[in-house]
């Protein structure tokens, strides 16, 4: 384990150098992701800028996901780039805003803030559509989960 975590640093060091100027903050975090088409969970770094938003998820030290949400589309290196609303049509639920992935990883608010709560070190939301979702996102001193009980639908992003 704790050669593991020397390397994921390590490796952390080694791609702050690669991914250019337009990089502004860099997290590692323990990744959860798990739709109907996709699942992992691992060890990773997401990269956080205004243009790009940019998710690196590592199986014992080596690549495993690739995940880039620009403006106008999402690049997933299981699938070929597509349109945001593709994606979550594809993906996650055609329902979705645009932009939930990329605010769930950016700890921001999502469906326009609606049910809004605040609690102490962050804010929690829940949202429903009869049979469409079922929402429970918590955003918690850094620590995100989203979870759809009726798509089943997770994804957890735990600060290292």
């Amino acid at each position: 384990m704790l050669k593991k975590l020397l390397l994921i640093i390590t490796l952390a060091f080694a791609l702050t150098a690669c991914t250019g100027k337009d990089a502004k903050k860099q997290e590692s975090a323990f990744i959860v992701m798990k739709t109907e088409k996709i699942k992992f969970a691992d060890m990773g770094f997401i990269y956080n800028s205004p243009s790009l938003l940019k998710v690196e998820v590592y199986a014992a030290g080596q690549p495993l996901v690739d995940l880039q949400i620009h403006d106008e589309n999402i690049c997933l290196s299981l699938l070929k780039c597509m349109d945001k609303k593709d994606f979550n049509k594809d993906v996650l639920v055609a329902e979705y805003p645009v932009t939930l992935l990329e605010n769930i990883f950016r700890a921001k608010p999502i469906f326009s803030e609606k049910n809004l709560e605040k609690v102490e070190g962050g804010f929690q939301q829940k949202i429903s559509k009869e049979g469409v979702y079922d929402i429970s996102y918590s955003v918690v001193s850094g620590n995100r989960v989203f979870r759809d009980t009726i798509s089943k639908i997770l994804i957890k992003v735990r600060e290292q």
